[in-house]
């Protein structure tokens, strides 16, 4: 199987740009189609292994949130990725306009419900930046604000890794053309016609202010305990194995280990 050694070509650095990552790396391909498909039938394999040993050692955590424009595939990433992992072993929380509840709370209130207990393995499907970017994006709060917000998430994301949670955060990067060739998909096809919302074509008519918000955010909130990765999202089995290479090599870097055995238990004989 063809592996990345590195994923820094990925990985957002000092005054990183959108523009500096192609949405789709005609040069960068893992296989064809067979090959990519059987890839991410054995990567996914791995990670329910992995997520075993995560579950069993029941010490650390980790969270993978997915972030990126509407069509990007983050809903398409959880179901191939995770694919053979069991329901019991991953969760999920889908971050959408928060309730009037949540609105009379601080920004990160909602968040700290869902963040992974020991031994879980928990996914972000969109995630407490949306809050720096549709209110920036929108004008509802200020840059001293946006910023203010962008320290916040820098220490809570400081507080989770210093309690044992291993971040990995995914920029799922589009193109303006193969957005709009999905969301026309969406309307053709009565099928899918239940997934267009039209506030889609809202946020795409701010397709530039978003890209911006992007490339701030990123920059301000890429650290050291919690890089950014910008993933190109254009080729959809391309975006899946990267993730699920990235996530993989990130859990295996962890070493974890299995628990002792009880005392005694090798002499036990079932009847």
């Amino acid at each position: 199987m063809k592996q990345l050694t590195s994923f820094d070509a990925f990985r957002i650095g000092p005054k990183h740009r959108l523009a500096d990552i192609k949405p789709n790396l005609k040069t960068f391909k893992l296989g064809g189609k067979k090959e990519e498909r059987a890839q991410l039938e054995v990567l996914a394999l791995e990670l329910n292994d992995l997520q075993n040993r995560l579950y069993a050692e029941g010490q650390r955590k980790v969270l993978l949130v997915l972030q990126g424009m509407d069509t990007s595939g983050k809903d398409g990433t959880i179901r191939w990725v995770f694919s053979r992992t069991s329901p019991l072993g991953v969760r999920v929380s889908a971050f959408k306009a928060p309730s009037a509840q949540e609105k009379a709370r601080d920004f990160l209130w909602r968040c700290h419900a869902v963040v992974p207990a020991a031994g879980e393995l928990t996914v972000w499907n969109r995630s407490h930046y949306e809050d720096v970017l549709v209110p920036v994006v929108e004008g509802w709060i200020s840059k001293e604000q946006t910023q203010q917000r962008y320290e916040h998430i820098n220490h809570f994301e400081k507080l989770l890794t210093d309690t044992g949670t291993t971040i990995v955060k995914c920029m799922l990067h589009i193109s303006k053309d193969e957005q709009r060739n999905r969301l026309q998909n969406r309307l053709d096809d009565p099928e899918k016609n239940w997934k267009f919302a039209p506030e889609d074509l809202t946020a795409r008519a701010k397709w530039s202010d978003y890209q911006q918000a992007y490339d701030d955010l990123l920059n301000a909130t890429s650290t050291s305990y919690a890089p950014w990765y910008v993933i190109p999202a254009d080729d959809k089995r391309q975006r899946n194995l990267l993730i699920a290479q990235l996530l993989n090599s990130t859990l295996q870097r962890m070493d974890m280990q299995l628990p002792p055995a009880a005392p005694g238990l090798q002499d036990v004989v079932i009847e």
